[in-house]
C-alpha cells in the first residue's frame, strides 16, 4: 500500500507539472475556438457569398393556377380534305393489264382527316384564340369545353406569320384567360403549359423558361414572326394553341410547337408570346384583319467570328443584309451593313428581338432606332409600312399573296441574280398547304414571270395575283440549281 500511494502521488505531480508547463509553452486559444477537433465550435455557420434570402425554397404551389386555367381550355376538333393519290383499281392486279392499258397513272382523290388541337377562351362571349396550323382550311370545327359541353365553331380571323387564328362559339358567360406580359418572362421563371395532348382534356405539366426570343424558322421567312419562348414543360401533339401560364396565372404564351426528331417531347417546346398574341387578338377582333407595321429589311444574327470578318466592333444586334427599295428603313437611312442594337426602349441582341418588336406596330407607327455603322452609333426615325409598302391600314378581308398562295415569299438578292443570270424574281422562302404546294412548287423557287410579266417585286407580285384572284396564271422561274419550271395555277 505505501508502494502504491508513493507511485499515485508522483503521478498526480507528474500531471500538475505537465498542465502548467503546457499553459507557458502553448498559446493560448480564443475561448470562442474548440481545441479538439471532435467537438462543435460556438463561430457562426458559413454562408455563401451573395445570397438572395428572397428566393424560393420550394417548387411553387401550381394547384390553384391549374384549377382555374383548365377551365378557360379547350378542345378543338377539326375535319379537312386531303388530297392523296390512288391507282384506278378497275382491273386489279391482272398480270396483263400493263400489257393492254399501259402503266398504272395515279388519280387525285380528296378524304377526310381529322386533327386535334387546342384553344384559349380570350372573351366570355365565346372567342377563342388557337394556332393557325390547327384551323388552317379545316371545313369543320367542333370545340370541347372543360365541363363537356360540344359546339360548333367558325373562323373569325387568322395570322399565319405568327401561326394565331380566333375562333367563335355560339356562347356565353364563359371563364376567359387574362394575358399576362411576357416582356417580364424572365429565363428560370415557373411555368404551366395547359391543353390536349394526344386527345386527352385538360393536362397540365411544369418546367421553367429555358430561353426568349428564339427563332427556329418554322414558320419560313418573309413577314414570319418567330421570337418563340422555349420552354422545358412537356408538350406534344394537341398541345397547340393551349396556355402558357405563369405562377400568377396569366397567360404569358400561346403553345405552339415543340423540337423532336421523334414527333414527341424531347426536353424542348415553343410558345408564341403574349405580346404577339395580344396584337393579333386586338387586330382581328378591333380591325376585322392584320395590321402589321413593316420596317423592310432583311436581317441576320451574327457571333463574335462573323462580326470580325465583317470588320464589326460588337456583335449584338440585327445585322442588315439587306434593304427594301422604298421601304421604311430605305427611307430613315438604315443601309446594308447597319447593325440594329435597339427599337425605342427595347435592346435588340439578336434578330428574333427585332421581330418582335416591329411585329407589335402597326402601319405608320414611328420608332426610334439605334444602329451602329462603321463603329459609330446612330439614331433615326423610321415610319412603318403596311405589307403593300403604305402607311395605310389594310382594309378588312384583303388578303395577301402569303395568304394566297400559302407561301412566304421574299425577294432575291443580288448575289442570288448574278449567280442564277436574272435580272428579276422574288423567292418562295417556306410553303404551308395552298395554291403552290398543290401546284408542286418546292422551297426555293424563284419566281421571275407572272403570265409573261416580269416580276421585280413581293409588292408586284401581290399586285398581279389580287387582279387575277378568280382566274389562273402561269408562273415562270428558277430553281437554285439553275433549273428551269413552268407552273399552271388556279386561282
Amino acid at each position: 500500500m505505501k508502494k502504491i500511494g508513493i507511485i499515485f502521488l508522483a503521478a498526480l505531480l507528474g500531471g500538475i507539472v505537465a498542465v502548467g508547463m503546457n499553459s507557458i509553452i502553448l498559446p493560448q486559444e480564443d475561448n470562442n475556438t474548440s481545441s479538439n477537433h471532435f467537438e462543435t465550435t460556438t463561430h457562426s455557420p458559413a454562408t455563401l457569398a451573395n445570397y438572395n434570402s428572397n428566393l424560393g425554397e420550394t417548387t411553387p404551389e401550381f394547384t390553384a393556377v391549374a384549377e382555374n386555367t383548365v377551365n378557360t381550355v379547350v378542345h378543338i376538333k377539326t375535319e379537312y380534305e386531303r388530297r392523296t393519290n390512288l391507282y384506278d383499281e378497275f382491273f386489279g392486279d391482272h398480270p396483263f393489264r400493263e400489257f393492254f392499258f399501259g402503266p398504272q397513272r395515279p388519280q387525285e382523290r380528296e378524304r377526310t382527316v381529322e386533327g386535334f388541337g387546342s384553344g384559349v377562351i380570350i372573351k366570355e362571349e365565346g372567342y377563342i384564340m388557337t394556332n393557325n396550323h390547327v384551323v388552317q382550311e379545316a371545313h369543320s370545327i367542333e370545340v370541347t369545353l372543360n365541363d363537356n359541353r360540344v359546339f360548333d365553331a367558325e373562323v373569325v380571323g387568322k395570322d399565319p406569320t405568327t401561326d394565331l387564328a380566333i375562333i367563335k362559339i355560339d356562347a356565353e358567360n364563359l371563364p376567359h384567360a387574362v394575358f399576362g406580359d411576357s416582356d417580364e418572362v424572365r429565363v428560370g421563371e415557373w411555368v404551366l403549359a395547359v391543353g390536349n395532348p394526344f386527345n386527352l382534356t385538360s393536362t397540365v405539366t411544369a418546367g421553367i423558361v429555358s430561353a426568349k426570343g428564339r427563332h427556329i424558322n418554322i414558320l419560313g421567312g418573309g413577314t414570319a414572326i418567330e421570337s418563340f419562348i422555349q420552354i422545358d414543360a412537356a408538350v406534344n401533339r394537341g398541345n397547340s394553341g393551349g396556355a402558357l401560364v405563369n405562377t400568377k396565372g396569366e397567360v404569358i404564351g400561346i403553345n405552339a410547337a415543340i423540337a423532336s426528331g421523334s414527333g414527341t417531347f424531347e426536353g424542348y417546346a415553343f410558345a408564341i408570346p403574349s405580346s404577339i398574341a395580344v396584337k393579333v387578338k386586338e387586330d382581328i377582333l378591333e380591325y376585322g384583319e392584320i395590321q402589321r407595321g413593316f420596317l423592310g429589311v432583311e436581317i441576320s444574327e451574327l457571333d463574335s467570328r462573323r462580326a470580325e470578318e465583317l470588320g464589326l466592333d460588337r456583335f449584338r444586334g440585327a445585322y442588315v443584309e439587306n434593304v427594301q427599295s422604298g421601304g421604311s428603313a430605305d427611307e430613315a437611312g438604315i443601309r446594308e451593313g447597319d447593325l440594329i442594337t435597339r427599337v425605342d426602349d427595347r435592346e435588340i441582341n439578336n434578330p428574333g428581338d427585332l421581330i418582335e418588336q416591329i411585329g407589335r406596330r402597326r402601319p405608320g407607327d414611328e420608332v426610334e432606332i439605334e444602329y451602329y455603322r462603321d463603329g459609330s452609333r446612330m439614331e433615326t426615325t423610321a415610319v412603318l409600312q403596311n405589307i403593300h409598302g403604305e402607311v395605310a391600314f389594310i382594309d378588312p378581308g384583303e388578303r395577301s399573296v402569303d395568304d394566297l398562295l400559302g407561301a412566304a415569299i421574299e425577294s432575291v438578292t443580288e448575289e442570288e441574280k448574278e449567280k442564277l443570270g436574272i435580272e428579276n424574281g422574288v423567292k418562295v422562302a417556306s410553303l404551308s398547304r395552298g395554291k403552290l404546294s398543290e401546284a408542286g412548287v418546292r422551297e426555293g423557287f424563284i419566281i421571275t414571270h407572272v403570265d409573261r410579266e416580269p416580276v421585280n417585286s413581293r409588292q408586284e407580285l401581290n399586285d398581279i395575283i389580287q387582279e387575277r384572284e378568280d382566274e389562273g396564271v402561269l408562273l415562270e422561274g428558277i430553281y437554285p440549281n439553275g433549273m428551269r419550271a413552268y407552273y399552271g395555277l388556279g386561282l
